[in-house]
C-alpha cells in the first residue's frame, strides 16, 4: 500500500515540478530538426514514465528495438493494461506520441504534456470529430513525429486480444509511414489484477519487423489490420 501511495504522490508531484519545462519546450526553435526537437521534448516525460513503472517493482524487457526504422513510424500495439502507455514512453528509445481518448484531457497536468508530445485526442462518440483527429494524426506523421495506436480501443486485461477497430490504420494507409507492430505481454499483471494496489510484474515488449507500405499504391486497411494483428499475436 505504501508503494501505491508513493506512486500517486510521484505521479502528480513530478508533473507539477516539470510544468516550467513545458513553457521552455513550447518556445523551442521551430526550424530545429523534428527528431532533435522530439528528443528534447520527451526527456522529462520519459523520466516520469520510466519511474512510474519502476516504482511498481516491475521488470521491463524490450526485444527487437533495433528493428525500428529511422524517421516517423506508426507503432501499432495490443493494449493489456493502464501501464502500457508509461511502458512505451519510458522504455522505447524513440520518442512517441499517442492517439488517446479525449477523456484523458481531464487528468490535471497530463494533457499539457501530451499536447507538447504531439499526442492526438480522439472522441469516438462523435464520428466527425474522430475523422478530424485521424487527419490530425496523419499530419503529425507526415511532419516527422512517431505515434502509437491501440486499435483494440480498450484494455484486454489479459493475454487475449480484442477486435481491431478499422479507423486507426488509416493513419498508416494515408501517411505511408512504416508500420511497426508491438506486442506487450504481461502488463495487465501490474494493475488490472488488483483494485487497490500495484503488483510487480515481468513485462516483455516485442518489436516486430516493420511493414513498409507502397508509396504509389492504395493499401487495404482491413487487410493491413489483419496482418498486424497476426504479427502481434505471435508473441503473446
Amino acid at each position: 500500500m505504501l508503494r501505491t501511495i508513493w506512486w500517486f504522490i510521484y505521479f502528480f508531484g513530478y508533473l507539477i515540478y516539470s510544468l516550467p519545462t513545458i513553457k521552455k519546450v513550447n518556445k523551442l526553435d521551430p526550424s530545429m530538426p523534428v527528431e532533435k526537437r522530439d528528443i528534447i521534448i520527451h526527456e522529462k516525460p520519459k523520466t516520469w514514465a520510466k519511474n512510474l513503472v519502476n516504482i511498481t517493482g516491475s521488470e521491463i524487457k524490450v526485444i527487437g528495438e533495433e528493428k525500428i526504422p529511422k524517421g516517423p513510424v506508426l507503432f501499432v500495439s495490443n493494449h493489456q493494461g493502464n501501464f502500457d502507455v508509461p511502458i512505451l514512453i519510458g522504455f522505447l528509445k524513440k520518442p512517441v506520441g499517442f492517439i488517446s481518448k479525449v477523456e484523458v484531457q481531464k487528468i490535471p497536468f497530463v494533457s499539457k504534456w501530451m499536447v507538447a508530445m504531439n499526442c492526438v485526442f480522439i472522441d469516438r462518440r462523435d464520428r466527425r470529430k474522430a475523422i478530424q483527429s485521424i487527419r490530425e494524426g496523419v499530419s503529425r506523421l507526415k511532419e516527422g513525429h512517431s505515434l502509437v495506436i491501440f486499435p483494440e480501443g480498450t484494455r484486454s486485461k489479459g493475454n487475449s486480444m480484442g477486435e481491431f477497430k478499422k479507423g486507426g490504420l488509416r493513419l498508416a494507409t494515408e501517411s505511408k509511414v512504416p508500420v511497426v507492430p508491438v506486442t506487450i505481454s504481461g502488463s495487465y499483471k501490474i494493475m488490472e489484477r488488483s483494485k487497490v494496489s500495484f503488483k510487480a510484474a515481468r513485462v516483455t515488449v516485442t518489436i516486430n519487423d516493420p511493414i513498409y507500405l507502397p508509396k504509389d499504391e492504395k493499401v487495404d486497411g482491413t487487410e493491413l489490420g489483419k496482418l498486424v494483428q497476426a504479427k502481434i499475436q505471435e508473441h503473446l
